[in-house]
């Protein structure tokens, strides 16, 4: 018998088709599956079992997910990815900024539920000594390089002159790597709980950033737009 500890990914869906769909996946992928069809239900049995992952459904017979999202970031930081219908960019916004990791739009494939869910658990791994690995250490992804102690970014070995605020814009997101930043939240991290919410410095700085780093701008390998909502820099262990 295998000792191997299993991560343990907590449903939160009322519609049993999905249900059956999301268990047969996760299943076949080595996670143990709990599933629950409500709110409530979701609220006991985090506090019960501690899931290492939650997918949760927005659209709850009792309560409406982004409720379920605020109780939860009161008292853990158990990866939460929203698997929603709801298309729309404030949703999305306003699902990430009370602390959702990660939303995905329904229909979804396997492929990308199964990243979405390894990065958000690589994530939370990591999430305690994030500030340490900012101060001490360096992230890769393909042939990019942002070297948090030298405050510099290489591409296939070779500096890259990028502004302080484009560095400070990239080495956020690589903290984050593999999840969305919403502009909201990049605002406020960069230029502090006064700023603008006019995201429009940021676009400005990401088109700059993105003729520097990407090898094809329109076609990006490293910092991805999620349209009307923020930034995601890819996971490097995708």
């Amino acid at each position: 018998m295998s000792n191997e500890i299993r991560n343990k990914i907590l449903i939160v869906e009322d519609d049993p088709g999905i249900c059956t769909f999301l268990r047969a996946v996760l299943a076949s992928d080595g996670y143990d599956v709990i599933i629950v069809n409500s709110g409530g239900g979701a609220l006991e049995m985090i506090a019960s079992h501690c899931p290492d992952c939650i997918l949760l459904d927005l659209g709850l017979p009792d309560a409406d997910g982004t409720l379920v999202i605020q109780r939860v970031r009161q008292w853990t930081a158990t990866p939460i990815i929203v698997i929603s219908a709801r298309s729309l960019e404030q949703d999305k916004a306003e699902a990430l900024d009370l602390g959702a990791d990660d939303y995905i739009t329904k229909p979804f494939g396997s492929i990308e539920l199964l990243a979405r869910i390894r990065a958000a658990l690589r994530h939370r791994r990591t999430a305690l000594d994030d500030d340490e690995i900012a101060l001490t250490g360096c992230y890769h992804v393909g042939d990019m390089e942002i070297d948090y102690r030298k405050r510099r970014v290489l591409m296939a070995g070779e500096p890259v002159h990028l502004t302080p605020n484009e560095f400070r814009i990239v080495a956020l997101l690589g903290q984050h790597a593999g999840r969305v930043l919403t502009y909201r939240a990049m605002l406020r991290e960069l230029w502090g709980p006064s700023a603008s919410s006019d995201n429009k410095i940021l676009r400005v700085h990401m088109a700059s950033i993105r003729r520097k780093l990407e090898p094809n701008p329109s076609e990006p390998r490293y910092i991805f737009t999620e349209v009307g909502v923020g930034y995601r820099m890819a996971d490097g262990e995708d």
